[in-house]
């Protein structure tokens, strides 16, 4: 599929402040006429939080909230029903606000590794402690994945799909990283070809589908991404370090996009859009791509979800976001 028919200039991450779901609905499909995305809503509570929302898509899986945070269940109960519930609500209104749009839609669901770093077995330990419970998992979300998508596409039946996997836990779990319950260890590290493979399976939920992948963590995995299927990765930024530029000349050579999070995802001042962009001119000119790429490559988000912003800062860094855009497109070099 052709890149520019695939991702649009400027989108959003996936969460909003608030608990409105056609208010954030109406915001996001207002601001991005051409790469809107389905919001999250974290602060409506359990089960509208980024790792709730996504337990309750699982297929023959459950989790239910414990004081320790989302543990695995036997059966729904009401934290799945109440997660179901709110993603009913979103989707009714993002179906609202998109009558006859034809174009790319993303939407978003937490990643295999995330996952199983947050959800809990029966004994309180991360999923990540049992390679089998990590095949699970994995399973019943690429199937939970394959419903949501379809769904979607009943509803809005001109939009491409845009699939976002959220994995802000990936660097963590491929270093070892991930505390133990008692906070005193830490999970030893997943090999590193077992956590592409499972990304791989995930991703191909999605067919020949555009996928992106996110995190807002340093150091982003941006080859093992791309070889997992990623057509875009989506990072923060403001923690690159000149130590990234080889992997990702690499991958915008190889086609990858880059979701470049480049506007403040918290309450602050925002710069000129030029000046939101000035990095990533910089970063091209460094590595000695052609400015004619840069808006081929480059889709301008946020550093990361909003939910932590002001209703009226959220609305203007969206904003600024399709502006930056604008001047990137108009003035590469």
């Amino acid at each position: 599929m052709n890149a520019d028919l695939s991702f649009g200039p400027a989108t959003g991450i996936g969460s909003m402040p608030g608990g409105d779901a056609r208010e954030a609905a109406k915001t996001v499909t207002g601001t991005f006429e051409d790469f809107p995305f389905l919001p999250e809503l974290p602060a409506r509570g359990p089960g509208a939080d980024m790792i709730g929302r996504t337990a309750g898509m699982l297929v023959e899986l459950y989790a239910r909230v414990e004081p320790s945070g989302w543990r695995i269940g036997d059966r729904p109960g009401r934290d799945t029903k109440r997660a179901r519930s709110w993603l009913g609500e979103d989707l009714d209104a993002i179906e609202e606000f998109t009558q006859g749009y034809e174009g790319p839609l993303k939407v978003q669901a937490v990643g295999p590794w995330t996952l199983a770093a947050a959800l809990e077995l029966k004994n309180g330990e991360a999923a990540l402690s049992d390679p089998g419970a990590c095949r699970d998992l994995a399973a019943s979300l690429t199937e939970g994945i394959r419903l949501h998508l379809a769904e979607v596409q009943r509803r809005i039946p001109g939009a491409r799909l845009v699939l976002q996997l959220d994995e802000p836990s990936l660097t963590a779990v491929l270093r070892g990283r991930v505390k133990t319950a008692s906070g005193y260890r830490t999970h030893r590290a997943v090999d590193r070809q077992l956590v592409e493979a499972t990304l791989r399976d995930v991703l191909g939920v999605h067919g020949d589908g555009p996928a992106v992948v996110h995190s807002c963590a340093p150091d982003v995995p941006f080859a093992l991404l791309r070889r997992a299927g990623a057509t875009a990765v989506s990072f923060d930024f403001s923690l690159l370090t000149e130590r990234d530029d080889d992997t990702i000349g690499e991958a915008v050579e190889a086609g990858t996009r880059l979701f470049a999070g480049v506007v403040p995802g918290t309450d602050g001042p925002l710069s000129d859009p030029a000046g939101s962009v000035m990095g990533v001119r910089t970063l091209w000119r460094r590595l000695g791509l052609q400015p004619g790429l840069l808006a081929e490559a480059v889709t301008l988000t946020p550093t990361c979800g909003l939910a932590g912003a002001s209703p009226d800062y959220a609305r203007k860094a969206l904003a600024h976001c399709v502006r930056a855009a604008r001047s990137l497109a108009d003035n590469p070099e």
